[in-house]
Parts: structure tokens; C-alpha cells; sequence
């Protein structure tokens, strides 16, 4: 299988479902072993990643956990999609948020994003455990990486 521009322009992460939605469920959920499920139940929405992919360019360095990542930027609406898998439960379900708060936005507007201050409200780093904090870093850098990409490429 190979990733078709639907199947970035599909992901129901960030569109389907929102930021709002993520920050509501952790609010309704009082104790971090809810959170975790949650986070896992999260982490089951994302799309299929196509086998190919899983190479050494799309691998994300940095992650206790096999972590793969992929882009579309669509010339059309100027917006930036991505897909990204994991072999472990929780770190796909940490992609999922990510991807929440990323996917799908002009690469100014990703850029611009404060992630450090999601993941501070959600309590993230202070529940999960420091390789894995890394790990969601390494993500997040990487993603940053790509959106600076897209934005050189589309002064030139």
C-alpha cells in the first residue's frame, strides 16, 4: 500500500478529531491510568501507514520505540499533512496527539504552534517517562524540520 494524497487529506486526526476534543477528554478523566487508555484509544485512530514507508529516511531517531513518519504538503490549500506510526501502543497514542495539534496546517502556522504548552496542559511529561518525553520531542522536531522545509521550498 502506498500513501495517496487521500490518505493524508483523510487522517480523522485534527479534523475529525480536535484539539478541543483531546483537552475536554483529559479533563473529564481524573486519574492517569483513564488517561492512558484514552491515550491509546487515540492512538487506534490512526490511519493505516503504508509498509513501504517504513524505511530509514522516515524513521524518527530519538524514540525508545520504532517510529515512522511521513509527509504530503498540498500545493492547493498550502496546508501540510502527515501520517505516522509506531510499534508501541502509548507512543502511537502520544503521535495521535501530535498529530491533534499538527496535521493539517500551513507550515507558518505549525511552526507557530506551541507545542511545549499542549503537552503542559495535558501533564504529559510528568506522567510519561523520560525516553518516551524524548521520544515525543524527536516527533515533534522532526515535524518542525519538514514544515521549515516546505516553507524554504516555497520562497524559492
Amino acid at each position: 500500500m502506498t500513501a495517496t494524497k487521500d490518505d493524508f487529506l483523510n487522517n480523522p486526526l485534527g479534523k475529525n478529531t480536535t484539539l478541543e476534543d483531546v483537552l475536554d477528554g483529559f479533563e473529564l478523566l481524573d486519574d492517569w491510568e483513564e488517561r492512558y487508555a484514552y491515550i491509546i484509544d487515540l492512538g487506534k485512530q490512526l490511519p493505516a501507514f503504508p509498509d513501504e514507508a517504513r524505511i530509514e529516511e522516515n524513521y524518527v531517531h530519538g524514540c525508545q520505540s520504532q517510529v515512522w513518519l511521513i509527509h504530503h504538503y498540498d500545493d492547493a490549500s498550502g496546508r501540510l499533512y502527515l501520517l505516522i506510526d509506531s510499534d508501541a501502543m502509548i507512543v502511537r497514542g502520544l503521535a495521535a496527539i501530535i498529530l491533534v495539534a499538527l496535521n493539517g496546517k500551513p507550515p507558518r502556522d505549525l511552526l507557530a504552534t506551541d507545542i511545549d504548552e499542549l503537552f503542559e496542559r495535558l501533564d504529559l511529561f510528568r506522567h510519561i517517562s523520560p525516553t518516551r518525553g524524548n521520544g515525543l520531542r524527536a516527533m515533534v522536531g522532526k515535524i518542525r524540520d519538514i514544515a521549515a522545509a516546505e516553507l524554504a521550498d516555497a520562497a524559492d
